[in-house]
Order: C-alpha cells, then sequence, then structure tokens
C-alpha cells in the first residue's frame, strides 16, 4: 500500500486524505495541534473541521512532521497560504528529496506575489517535475461526504501528473491531468477575491443579476492575468477555472462566499475572522493579486474594489455600484 503524506489537518487537507485512503492509499495526516491529531486517530474524525464524518481507517495523524513524511511516496501541502513558506522552511529537513510535492492551496504569497508552486520551488529547490497542483471545484465537505467530484492534477512533467492521478482517483473522485500549473493555481487563488464580491452581494440583498455579473466578469479577470502570466487560456473554460468559480461563488459551503456575505451584512474583517478557525483565503491574497495584476499591467477591478473594501477604505455597497458605474468602455467578450 502506497504512503501519502498530507501536511495540513483543515477541512481540505483532511478531505483530501479521505479521498486519497478511498483511493487504497495509507495516509498520514500532519497537524499543528497535536490534541487534535490524538482525536483522529482515536475517534476517526476531525470534530474542529469536518464534524460528524467518520474518516477512513487508512487515516492516521501525527504532530511530528518526521514521522509524518517518513516512507511517503508523495507530499501533499494544505496548509494556509500565508504560512507555506514557515511551514516549508521548519519541514526542510524531513521532506523526502524525490517524491513529488502537491499544493492544494488556493493563494497568492504576500508581500511577493509569489504563486504557492512558486514559493515551493525557492524554498525547498524542487523542480518543475516534482511540483504539482490539485484544483478545482472541491468544497471539502462534499468531497469528505463521498459526493461526486472532479478535480484537475497539474504539473509540467506530465509522467508526474499521471501518477498523482491515479493516487487520487476514487470511486467518487475523478482527477483529469493538465500541464498549465500557471492557469490552475491562479484560477484557484482569484476564484477566492471574486467569491468575496459575490458574497458581498449576497449579503446586501441583491439578487441573481448582480451575482451573475460578477462571477463573469470575475471569470474574464482571472483569464486576463492568466494569459499575461503565460497561462492557457482554455484552462480558466475547465474544472480549474469556470469549475471552481461557481461552486465558491454559489455554495455557502464556500468560506470566502459567506466571508463576503457577512461583510455585506455589515460585519467587519475582524469580527468574522475572529469568529472561525476557518481561513477564508481571498482576504489574505486579494491585495497580492491586486499587486501581481500592477506589475503586468493588467486591469481587474473587481480584485481591486475587493481589496479596498478588506482594508476598511470602501464599503461592500459603495464597491458594488462603483463597479457598476465606472466608464464604460468597449470590451469584447462581456
Amino acid at each position: 500500500m502506497t504512503k501519502v503524506t498530507v501536511f495540513g489537518a483543515g477541512s481540505w487537507g483532511t478531505a483530501f486524505a479521505t479521498v486519497l485512503a478511498n483511493a487504497g492509499n495509507q495516509v498520514s495526516v500532519w497537524g499543528r495541534r497535536e490534541s487534535l491529531c490524538e482525536v483522529i486517530n482515536t475517534r476517526h474524525e476531525n470534530p474542529d473541521y469536518l464534524p460528524n464524518l467518520r474518516l477512513p481507517d487508512a487515516i492516521t495523524a501525527t504532530h511530528d512532521p518526521a514521522q509524518a513524511a517518513d516512507g511517503a511516496e508523495a507530499i501533499v501541502l494544505a496548509v494556509p497560504s500565508q504560512s507555506l513558506r514557515e511551514n516549508l522552511r521548519d519541514w526542510a529537513g524531513v521532506l523526502p528529496s524525490a517524491v513529488p510535492l502537491v499544493s492544494l492551496m488556493k493563494g497568492v504569497e504576500v508581500g511577493t506575489t509569489k504563486r504557492m508552486s512558486e514559493v515551493i520551488a525557492e524554498v525547498t529547490g524542487a523542480g518543475p517535475e516534482r511540483i504539482a497542483v490539485v484544483s478545482g471545484p472541491n468544497l471539502a465537505r462534499e468531497i469528505a461526504e463521498g459526493q461526486p467530484a472532479a478535480a484537475v492534477v497539474a504539473c509540467a512533467d506530465e509522467g508526474t501528473a499521471a501518477r498523482l492521478q491515479k493516487l487520487c482517483h476514487s470511486p467518487t473522485f475523478r482527477p483529469y491531468t493538465n500541464n498549465d500549473v500557471i492557469g490552475c493555481e491562479l484560477g484557484g487563488a482569484t476564484k477566492n477575491v471574486i467569491a468575496l464580491a459575490v458574497g458581498m452581494a449576497v449579503g446586501l440583498g441583491f439578487g441573481d443579476n448582480a451575482r451573475a455579473s460578477v462571477i463573469t466578469r470575475g471569470l474574464v479577470e482571472t483569464a486576463r492575468l492568466g494569459t499575461a502570466l503565460g497561462a492557457d487560456e482554455h484552462t480558466f473554460s475547465g474544472l480549474a477555472g469556470l469549475g471552481d468559480l461557481v461552486a465558491t461563488c454559489s455554495s455557502p459551503l464556500s468560506r470566502n462566499r459567506t466571508f463576503g456575505e457577512k461583510l455585506g451584512q455589515g460585519m467587519t474583517v475582524a469580527e468574522i475572522a475572529g469568529g472561525t478557525r476557518q481561513v477564508a483565503e481571498g482576504v489574505k491574497s486579494c491585495s497580492s493579486i491586486s499587486e501581481l495584476a500592477h506589475h503586468h499591467d493588467v486591469e481587474m477591478p473587481i480584485a481591486e474594489h475587493v481589496t479596498k473594501v478588506v482594508a476598511g477604505e470602501m464599503t461592500p455597497r459603495d464597491m458594488l455600484f462603483s463597479l457598476v458605474s465606472r466608464s464604460a468602455k468597449s470590451e469584447r467578450w462581456g
């Protein structure tokens, strides 16, 4: 039985560990809190992030990174994106030197504007043939419950992508392969920001026209940035683009949409963040995505407006009406 290690015991890390176990692997999960690891081992559940769901017996948890990584044939990284660099430095001495490193994270690093695969390469020295990304419409709760879902495994090396595809192909989870790491990462990171904007529209009581407009224009912004950075434009019409965007913007299970909804209802960023263990990646990544777009002379008005709301420089209502009332200009693919 193949051993796969998942670094991160949050909702998505635990859900993906379930996928791997259901695909026939032995899974070791590293958790930040020793107490949570003990609960996973003794009760076979993760009550903090996926309550009332029994985890497969093939999943074990440990707070010791060396124990978690020992003998692993693939390492899956599922920590909050803004903590990845620091965590990788801590784990540098225990990560196997030749196995694939798989990112589940959907963010852009604040301060450097680097994608997660770039952070992994920079800290570990791993080449592109070892670094992969899993992305798609992957709401953790639904996947952990065994509801049907699909995703993309992206890697510059087709052989690595194919091997990882086999590792996570279960009766309820269908992975496809892709070599567009840039597009998959940008699709995953940017949709969180768009979901914040959609959530604000929901929280303000606006209807389907407003939501659909933000989703559609958000996809345009995502593809615009991706094309500027060398992504394949076709990626954004697939699972890692449109699929992930629709799920995240439409579902009440989405952390980013829910966060945006509470902003629209009048709560502050601090109030919302203080009331949950979950991380809404778009809140941190919106500024770095806007900065990345600026560096490449790409217009992303939704991302820029969300950044202002998160910074307290604009209200959600003002944001939405500002987007609509911007000076009109001729644009194709409206």
